[in-house]
């Protein structure tokens, strides 16, 4: 069932790399192929982004092709759009995804449509970087997926990698689309000293570039009895309740990695081996990710769903107290009570 990415014959041993490593590995490998590629954001250049996503790249490429920016996001992502027209291929980071509000006319109605706008006489080759997810207590303003948010809007594509390999395929192919990509990576999944990461976003990655096709979900666990359809800091979470039921419930995990393009094929195939669904996502339940993935099984596979069961954030803002924020956010006990529930 599951797709195969476009992986390369590796010519020297398999490195494991944390996410953030194998993002900027890709940066910095499409930077020094093409000059017209270049990276800019808050805290981008001296500090290597609060997030480590631009680690090094400064001492390689310099300021002229790493850019630190007033924190205007409105300005820079228009900068970044016009770029893109021209016919470079920017790539700039909001630091948080909650920022979009304030440069969203730049990003819904330039960056998604101006290609349509202009009727095909302009690309917009970009890459919008974001840091994603709570988990850390930072609270209602900084602490949010909006995956819908952007997915929702036709003419951006958005990916969403959950260990280290996928962050580099998929960065890679991201830079070289011709189409504006929406590159969401979570928080916990970096590998910050400061924000441990849990078991499995650190992979074996290669040393050669390669690319991870847009629209292609990955089974990352099979099964037989439960599907599990989830994505990013999830991923992990759903693996680890997978483990947990193993013996009485054999739960297969379906990563989307890429939300545009929605991989329907590979989510199908597997309800109709299994019969039954949980949808997990970090974002809100309402108007959101969960009620997609379900209404596309549910047009093409009502017959064979006997049971489907939606984890998701309830409609409030992500409180900022440690107790609330995990009851509000899934948990591993939230997905093995889905799956249990759906049996």
């Amino acid at each position: 069932m599951a797709k195969s990415d476009s992986d390369p014959v590796a010519t020297e041993p398999e490195r494991e790399l944390t996410m953030r490593r194998a993002m900027v590995d890709a940066v910095a490998s499409e930077m020094r192929a093409d000059e017209e590629v270049f990276y800019m954001g808050e805290d981008v250049a001296d500090y290597g982004g609060i997030f480590d996503s631009t680690e090094g790249l400064l001492d390689e490429f310099g300021r002229e092709r790493v850019m630190d920016v007033p924190i205007s996001e409105t300005g820079f992502v228009g900068a970044a759009v016009g770029a893109a027209q021209q016919g470079m291929r920017p790539i700039a980071e909001i630091m948080f995804a909650d920022f979009v509000g304030v440069c969203l006319d730049q990003v819904y109605n330039q960056m998604a449509k101006n290609t349509y706008m202009s009727g095909g006489a302009v690309n917009v080759p970009m890459v919008l970087t974001t840091a994603v997810g709570g988990t850390y207590n930072d609270a209602a303003q900084h602490s949010q997926t909006l995956y819908g948010l952007f997915a929702h809007l036709p003419g951006m594509k958005v990916v969403v990698p959950s260990t280290a390999y996928d962050a580099k395929g998929l960065m890679h192919t991201a830079i070289r689309d011709d189409d504006p990509v929406v590159y969401m990576f979570h928080k916990r999944l970096m590998g910050l000293g400061w924000l441990p990461a849990p078991e499995g976003p650190k992979t074996a990655v290669p040393e050669d570039d390669y690319t991870i096709p847009l629209g292609e979900a990955d089974v990352k666990r099979e099964g037989s009895d439960v599907t599990v359809v989830t994505l990013g800091l999830h991923v992990h979470r759903a693996m680890e309740a997978a483990e947990e039921l193993a013996g009485d419930v054999d739960v297969e995990v379906v990563d989307l990695r890429t939300l545009v393009p929605f991989d329907t094929e590979t989510v199908v195939e597997s309800v109709e081996k299994t019969g039954r669904l949980v949808v997990v996502d970090e974002d809100y339940q309402s108007f959101g990710l969960t009620g997609e993935v379900t209404a596309r099984v549910v047009e093409n596979a009502l017959d064979s769903l006997e049971a489907v069961e939606r984890v998701a954030v309830p409609d409030v803002p992500i409180p900022y107290a440690r107790p609330m924020e995990d009851e509000v956010n899934p948990q591993v006990s939230d997905i093995v009570a889905a799956v249990e529930s759906v049996r």
